[in-house]
């Protein structure tokens, strides 16, 4: 755990809340549970890494919940009419489940066994050295468009409060989204502008691993604002203003109206 990238990489995001007015310092210190990143930092973050899977565990029971409660969605994005528009969960999910887990397993296994530093740094295999910062620090890929956004702003508040705005963003996307048609087979617009989106994602990425100068931090602002510009205006504006197709009367009658032709 006391690899070069990983220890500044904690010192990096750290040290993130001390942007936070008045409190930031005193939160950092907290945090640290000293004046640095040292092995009280490591004990803290390691047991929030083991409890955080067991509040995974309970959402995943809610989850569960909420379904046996409120049935499941579809690609269509139509409630269910009856008991023609329904299939039971065995066999037919239990055997997509098992095929699905098994094909997740086999990229697991590949990656652990035969390309375990594909997705790593090797900085990190030299042993932590307070006294000397990398060149370049890269968190994880699965930070790296959010590590982009906060490099694009250059305030330190500013571009804290930017990523955290690009993860709660999301948790809004309900209110902005508020189209009648939910799924995107019947909107083609919001299909453009949805690829459109996963090549600005996959783009932050890419900037989020390069080096914070030249053309690469004028696309990382440029990718960040087209970021919020789909959520905060496209997406409201669509949920407006789109001329969808029209929506089959229930989830069952296409599958029937193709079977009676046949």
């Amino acid at each position: 755990p006391w690899g070069q990238m990983s220890f500044w990489g904690a010192t990096v995001i750290t040290n993130l809340f001390s942007a936070i007015p008045f409190v930031g310092e005193s939160i950092v210190t907290w945090l640290w549970g000293g004046f640095s990143v040292d092995n009280s930092t490591l004990n803290r973050f390691f047991s929030l890494h083991y409890l955080l899977p067991f509040v995974i565990a309970g959402v995943v029971i809610l989850h569960i919940v909420a379904l046996h409660r409120f049935g499941s969605n579809n690609p269509i994005g139509i409630n269910a009419k009856g008991p023609q528009d329904t299939i039971s969960f065995h066999p037919y999910y239990t055997i997509k489940d098992v095929v699905g887990i098994a094909m997740f397993l086999l990229l697991l296994a590949m990656a652990v066994f035969f390309f375990p530093n594909a997705m790593g740094h090797p900085d990190n295999y030299i042993p932590a050295n307070p006294m000397q910062t990398p060149a370049h620090i890269v968190p994880e890929w699965y930070f790296l468009p959010f590590y982009a956004i906060l490099r694009a702003v250059p305030d330190k508040l500013g571009g804290v409060l930017m990523m955290f705005g690009a993860i709660a963003v999301l948790f809004v996307l309900p209110w902005l989204d508020r189209s009648p048609v939910r799924s995107a087979r019947f909107r083609p617009v919001f299909r453009i502008f949805f690829w459109l989106l996963i090549i600005d994602a996959v783009l932050l990425g890419y900037l989020g691993a390069k080096p914070a100068e030249g053309i690469y931090v004028i696309l990382s602002r440029l990718a960040t604002a087209w970021y919020f510009l789909h959520f905060l205006v496209i997406l409201p504006l669509l949920g407006v203003f789109e001329t969808t197709k029209p929506l089959p009367k229930s989830i069952s009658e296409p599958v029937l109206a193709t079977a009676k032709g046949a």
